[in-house]
């Protein structure tokens, strides 16, 4: 088979041989390649070190998870952060394993071993007029989505961001939402969405979201109650990827940023909240979290904005 090592071949000829492998066979980027490559010269240079001589494909079968771990350790005291440590984690993995198929030995340092914790990413939320330019702006007419009925589009997708904002709900619950669950159905105050497992809460509604939605059920007279509430061109239900590719487009004519999507506003609504004084256990029920820990990301969103706006207005601050 392609790339199958000798067993007498030292560690830097089976690293060389391997990023071949996944040149050729894999079809790995170069930039792919290049980084396997970088990760598998510190492992070995590492193990050089560590076992006092360059391995062979004995010494690498005999290697244990004590070793990788003192590899990952290594690498930490470098000053590489976990995220790092856990890329060059799957490089090694990846190697080793490739080893292994080749080789025909297990290779017994991968057994329960455990990368570096990732943080979850801290939320990237949009600052209140840009989350309002997405909501309003994105009911612009001569929006390039807009193909069919493109005044019936403007208004659903003006009622949708502005749900998703208004409420933070999640893309997937409010496209789940059908024509009986509407807040502007018969006065109602409260929004029941139906969450992650099953689980269903109460959102309040703002007069904006209730504005909005009965501005877009013009559009879905003679519906059924049973029927979806945002609707495609054709009928059906829309798709997520139809409304993701809506504020996409949208974002670009506006000059919003990147980050500018539909989790986005979610991300902006408890974002806000909380800078508006909102108690962090109420913003945990309304986003529907499981976890406080979950809720907790925002704190480290506001504390980055009150950082930004200290650096721009304090006197001392450079």
């Amino acid at each position: 088979m392609s790339g199958s090592p000798g067993p007498a071949m030292q560690g830097s000829a089976a690293r060389a041989a391997y990023l071949a492998w996944l040149a050729k066979e894999r079809r790995a980027a170069d930039n792919t390649v290049e980084a396997y490559g970088r990760d598998l010269g510190d492992f070995l240079g590492f193990l050089t070190r560590h076992l006092g001589g360059e391995p062979d494909l004995a010494a690498l079968a005999a290697l244990r998870p004590a070793d990788i771990r003192a590899f990952l350790g290594a690498r930490a005291a470098a000053g590489l952060g976990n995220a790092s440590r856990a890329r060059q984690l799957a490089s090694v993995r990846g190697f080793l394993r490739w080893l292994a198929r080749f080789h025909g030995a297990p290779i017994a340092a991968l057994t329960g071993l455990r990368g570096p914790r990732l943080k979850p990413p801290v939320p990237r939320a949009l600052t209140p007029d840009q989350a309002r330019q997405a909501v309003a702006g994105i009911g612009e007419v001569h929006h390039p989505v807009r193909s069919e009925a493109p005044t019936m589009q403007a208004a659903r997708d003006v009622a949708l961001f502005t749900l998703l904002y208004g409420c933070g709900l999640r893309l997937s619950e409010a496209l789940g939402l059908n024509l009986r669950d509407t807040p502007a159905a018969g006065g109602a105050q409260a929004l029941r969405v139906l969450g992650k497992g099953g689980k269903q809460r109460l959102v309040p509604v703002l007069p904006a979201v209730r504005e909005a939605i009965a501005a877009y059920l013009p559009w879905r007279a003679g519906a059924e109650p049973g029927d979806p509430l945002f609707i495609g061109a054709r009928g059906a239900r829309l798709d997520p990827a139809v409304a993701q590719k809506s504020i996409r487009n949208w974002r670009r004519l506006a000059g919003l940023p990147e980050h500018a999507t539909p989790h986005a506003l979610r991300h902006s609504f408890a974002t806000h909240l909380l800078g508006g004084g909102a108690d962090l256990r109420a913003i945990q029920e309304l986003l529907g979290h499981a976890s406080l820990s979950t809720t907790q990301r925002y704190t480290a969103v506001d504390a980055a904005s009150l950082l930004a706006t200290w650096r721009r207005a304090h006197p001392r601050s450079e």
